[in-house]
């Protein structure tokens, strides 16, 4: 999984399953991974956001530090956000963007799932997370 959700404001963010390869194209500025164990490295400036799969953020308090530092930097960079499958977590980090982009917390799945993913956020708790979102 591979794709750009355009957020209202136009800002762009990649999301991508990094089971895959690499998609074409630009490379990113900047990449968000979530995973439950370190990500491999990366040519760009890159975060760590300890998540493992089908779960929450291990640390809330960092996971909404580092989204709004995606969010922040896709205004003018090209920001990658990522897990295994691109779908469950990365899914939810870009629900999340939504939110902080203006998009109301209960609308903002069904958004990333028409612009991004029909699979995007897998687990009610992801969902939860989602509406809870500051």
């Amino acid at each position: 999984m591979a794709g750009v959700l355009r957020l209202p404001s136009g800002r762009l963010v990649r999301g991508r399953g990094l089971r895959r390869p690499l998609p074409p194209g630009p490379e990113p500025t900047f990449g968000l991974y979530l995973l439950g164990h370190e990500p491999p490295s990366v040519a760009w400036e890159s975060r760590w956001l300890r998540w493992p799969d089908f779960r929450l953020p291990s640390d809330r308090v960092a996971a909404a530090d580092a989204l709004r530092e995606a969010w922040a930097r896709a205004e003018a960079e090209r920001v990658e956000i990522a897990c295994s499958g691109g779908n469950g977590r990365t899914g939810t980090a870009l629900a999340c963007l939504a939110v902080l982009d203006g998009i109301p917390n209960d609308e903002a799945v069904a958004y990333v799932r028409e612009h991004y993913a029909r699979r995007a956020v897998e687990t009610p708790w992801q969902r939860r997370f989602v509406s809870r979102f500051e």
